[in-house]
């Protein structure tokens, strides 16, 4: 009898927890139905673009893109890498992604970026510092 009444107490404990989460209330709202894509092999990936090396007119590597700031579901800016050494001395500016032209080299099945820049102009750019 004291084994069924013991049994009895600890299902009713281990019940209590899961009757709570049932009555948990949600807040916010779900999209109404999912939205799918097609992606085709020659569009870019973000995954592609950092990492990627910026050269200018003169084909002297600037600067190499390490992060995309996102903003109202648009990309806001590209946060790039410049000066320094085996990254000693680097800072990172945040530049419009208007000024840098990326594009797929056919030939050598390569995305290429390019900017109309120096490097001094560059590390003269107001230094971007994450937000904490």
């Amino acid at each position: 009898m004291k084994k069924l009444a013991l049994v009895t107490v600890a299902l009713a404990a281990l019940a209590t927890p899961a009757l709570a989460q049932t009555a948990a209330t949600t807040t916010g709202s779900a999209p109404a139905e999912a939205k799918f894509s097609t992606v085709g092999k020659d569009e870019m990936f973000s995954s592609k673009l950092k990492g990627l090396n910026i050269t200018n007119q003169a084909n002297e590597t600037v600067g190499e893109i390490t992060d995309i700031a996102i903003k109202n579901e648009k990309i806001d800016a590209l946060i790039l890498s410049v000066g320094g050494f085996l990254g000693v001395g680097e800072r990172y500016v945040a530049v419009s992604p208007a000024s840098v032209a990326i594009t797929h080299d056919v030939k050598n099945d390569k995305w290429v970026a390019k900017m109309n820049t120096t490097k001094d102009a560059l590390k003269a750019a107001p230094e971007f510092k994450y937000p904490k």
